[in-house]
């Protein structure tokens, strides 16, 4: 936009062109509320009349009909909440449990780890992002860091890029970790959320994989214990993972074509979406695309730093050091220094509700009153509801997922295709499908390895092809869970960066899958020419 308000004669057709391509107008979105619901009558009656009977682990084709009607209608209506409860109302209809609140809602949102969630990566999230807009802690980071790293879109993302390694403790952390402490930064230099919620994502898990000092080793080792010789304890399969990471070629490709996309080097961009918001960026300074719904609500982002308070880098650095130093150095001096490698100490939710503390503590200390600062909590936490809506009912369809046996029975499917020369690749395929049908890497992990590795093993007993395999599976589950609109971690990479969910998923998706592709072929070549 111009100074005066106009939009600038130049950009009047992409503008228009913009809101044609992304706007639906009310005859649309009725034509699709009108297909969607017919969709949903058509499965219903199809359970009605053929009905469904349990397999044994699952259901048959039935086990996978609900991801696919949620992720199906989240692509097609582009509204999530009652994408993801239709999934669920199907899972119960399918299992015969119409009473969901009891069967599927109340374990999923009454768990501890849906507990933690609500804790840690909403309450504690909203509420630090909401003492920032009092105390101005963030934006005056950013304009320190902006005046002497950032000085335009492309060192912006570059800067982007660097605090998601910096930040990879995981990667639902790293992404509220860096999208928090940037965005101040990339919207004020016009990066679209589009490629701000992308670098975020695809430097959150893939660099947790990478830069493992965190609990996924310990997790995986534990799920591949004597499930073939060389995993004896839980140990050896730590080790065969750190062993295994430059083999993990979905996080390596996914990491340089981010970096070659954040730099602005990269040959070409996949995906007419991500061209489209760079465009819009960058000639019209709109964030986000007309009718967009971003994730984060505007007391998230508006500034309202009482009168008389001096903003300070200790608003920020404070708080941040506070969550690094208690999530990091206990971790390091127990694993390192005290040699506890089995059950090193690791204090996230410890970390997060500290760093909120802190945060409190520094604006009061410095004049603000209690008041002023309760309220900026208060605000932050409101302005994530949506976020905790949505996990909410993603957490829920995972359940339901885990009753229909939706993960065996895509193993068993295509149990039958796997060819011992192209078996990492296939694996990787696999866990692609089952992460982006579920939601969850870790649940994939728990679902293949167990099935991969004895295949693996069977098919060439060599530690370069299971090292292969092993890495495969790891890829593809980080790659599905990235990409998938009901993954805890593109949702809370949404609601950190500010950007509308499908509007995420939809534009990083094509170069997502650009370091997909690449992966299997490398695995591919790697087994012809070294195995």
């Amino acid at each position: 936009m111009s100074s005066s308000g106009e939009t600038k004669p130049a950009n009047r057709s992409l503008l228009r062109r913009l809101k044609t391509f992304t706007k639906p107008g009310p005859g649309k979105r009725a034509r699709h509320l009108r297909s969607a619901l017919g969709l949903m009558a058509v499965v219903v009656l199809a359970v009605w009349i053929f009905g469904t009977e349990s397999q044994g682990e699952h259901f048959g084709w039935w086990s996978v009909a609900p991801p696919i009607v949620a992720i199906v209608l989240a692509f097609w209506t582009r509204e999530v909440v009652s994408s993801l409860f239709a999934g669920i109302l199907l899972g119960g209809l399918i299992v015969g449990e119409i009473n969901l609140v009891q069967a599927y809602m109340i374990p999923s949102i009454g768990s501890e780890s849906f507990a933690l969630i609500l804790l840690v990566y909403l309450w504690a999230l909203g509420g630090l992002i909401g003492i920032w807009t009092r105390t101005g802690g963030a934006e005056t980071f950013a304009l320190w860091a902006g005046r002497r790293f950032v000085k335009g879109p492309r060192s912006a993302k570059l800067f982007t890029w660097v605090m998601g390694l910096i930040f990879h403790q995981g990667g639902t952390i790293s992404t509220i970790l860096t999208g928090a402490t940037v965005r101040p930064v990339s919207d004020k230099h016009r990066v679209s959320h589009e490629e701000f919620s992308y670098v975020v994502d695809s430097t959150a898990s893939p660099a947790a994989t990478l830069i493992p000092f965190n609990v996924w080793p310990f997790y995986v080792g534990g799920l591949v214990i004597g499930t073939i010789p060389l995993f004896e304890t839980q140990m050896d399969g730590v080790t065969f993972f750190f062993a295994s990471i430059g083999y993990n070629f979905y996080a390596l490709f996914a990491i340089l074509i981010t970096f070659l996309f954040a730099v602005e080097k990269l040959p070409f961009i996949p995906g007419k979406k991500m061209r489209l918001a760079i465009r819009r960026a960058r000639e019209e300074g709109a964030l986000d695309r007309p009718g967009a719904i971003p994730m984060a609500s505007e007391e998230l982002s508006r500034q309202r730093i009482p009168d008389g308070y001096r903003s300070g880098l200790i608003d920020f650095l404070g708080p941040i050091g506070t969550l690094l130093g208690v999530a990091i150095l206990p971790y390091l001096y127990t694993y390192y220094i005290l040699g506890n490698t089995d059950s090193p100490t690791l204090l996230v939710a410890e970390a997060f509700v500290l760093a909120v503390l802190a945060g409190i503590g520094i604006a009061v200390a410095k004049g603000m009153s209690l008041r002023h600062a309760m309220d900026g909590f208060i605000d932050g936490c409101k302005g994530v509801t949506i976020g905790a809506v949505i996990l909410a009912l993603a957490v829920t369809l995972k359940e339901v997922t885990d009753t229909l046996g939706t993960a065996p029975f895509v193993v068993e499917q295509l149990g039958d295709i796997l060819t011992p020369v192209f078996l990492p690749g296939i694996l990787m395929g696999l866990c692609m499908l089952i992460a982006f049908s579920t939601g969850t890497s870790w649940g994939t992990f728990a679902v293949v390895f167990p099935v991969a590795m004895p295949l693996a093993w069977a098919v060439q007993p060599d530690p370069f092809f299971i090292s292969l395999c092993f890495s495969s599976v790891v890829g593809g589950a980080v790659f599905g869970d990235q990409c998938s609109p009901i993954s805890d971690t593109t949702i809370l990479s949404s609601l950190a960066t500010g950007s509308d969910l499908m509007d995420h998923v939809t534009s990083q998706f094509p170069l997502a899958l650009l370091a997909g592709i690449l992966s299997v072929i490398a695995y591919a070549l790697a087994v012809l020419l070294f195995v």
